[in-house]
């Protein structure tokens, strides 16, 4: 790097703007609730370090990732000019560097976790990696993303047990249509954008209305898939207290965006609360055993 753009990472904060850190809150409640879920309880301490490390790793180096691939077009984009490759505070060298240094600390992590976890982590990154690329060439790049979101499961599943139980599959796919919601609805406030820099998109492919409608079905399916999950667990009446106060936000987050669809900014803000809502729900669940058992 030339010395006339410091570096973005040459301070903590830096770093922290970078990386945007806050966005973590947005899926890591969901991978903690699942942690619990596996181990019917609190895990061992380094089980629950080395989740936390593969996530936080794998989320690191699929953001920085992103970040290299898209930062031509985030330099063209007013909203993201600003971003710290795109802008030339940050080398691209060195954020490729960034991203393999994180791939690797979750390979490694993966791998004390159990040969299971370690076999399938080339997998999830090809996945954290991958959908870099697909805006270019699916207007469906958010089901990908929301595919990203939706190993979150899977992947603490086995990472806890070894194996995957098939009744895991019914939060696969309710993360799958949650994930695919939320980007759809962040991709809602790229429209312009995207259709000025070729790139494709559901706003763009479907419009705007039927756009905002996919994000009410994909909700609801999200929800109702989460419940069968529940169900299935034998989880007691916590868990579902946390899906009903997840559903009242989404009625009035889906309103709001009804009325404002290309303004995503308190969607975007209100799934950090919708995603501490499952965290609660969940470990009240576990470790308060009271309730009924509703199936």
């Amino acid at each position: 790097m030339s010395g006339s753009a410091a570096p973005e990472g040459s301070s903590l904060r830096g770093v922290g703007r970078f990386l945007e850190i806050q966005n973590l809150g947005l899926n890591l409640p969901f991978a903690l609730a699942f942690l619990f879920l596996a181990a019917h309880g609190l895990p061992r301490l380094l089980t629950v370090l080395l989740v936390v490390i593969a996530f936080v790793a794998a989320r690191n180096a699929g953001h920085t990732f992103n970040r290299w691939v898209d930062r031509r077009l985030d330099a063209a984009n007013p909203r993201t000019r600003d971003r710290a490759l795109a802008s030339g505070r940050t080398s691209p060298g060195l954020a490729l560097g960034f991203c393999a240094a994180n791939s690797a600390v979750m390979v490694v992590a993966a791998y004390f976790l159990n040969p299971l976890a370690f076999v399938l982590a080339p997998v999830a990154l090809v996945l954290v990696l991958g959908y870099s690329y697909t805006k270019r060439v699916t207007s469906f790049t958010t089901a990908f993303l929301g595919l990203v979101q939706a190993i979150t499961p899977a992947a603490v599943f086995i990472a806890v047990e070894g194996t995957l139980p098939v009744v895991v599959l019914w939060a696969v796919g309710g993360l799958l249509a949650w994930g695919t919601a939320f980007e759809t609805i962040h991709s809602l406030g790229d429209l312009e954008s995207d259709r000025e820099l070729g790139l494709f998109s559901v706003p763009l492919k479907w419009g705007i209305r039927r756009s905002v409608r996919l994000v009410f079905v994909l909700h609801a399916l999200a929800l109702a898939l989460l419940v069968v999950f529940g169900l299935e667990l034998g989880l007691r009446l916590p868990y579902f207290l946390g899906l009903a106060a997840i559903a009242g936000l989404v009625a009035v987050t889906d309103r709001a965006l009804a009325a404002r669809p290309t303004e995503p900014r308190v969607p975007f803000r209100r799934h950090f609360a919708m995603s501490l809502c499952y965290l609660a729900g969940t470990t009240l669940a576990v470790f308060v055993p009271v309730g009924p058992v509703l199936l």
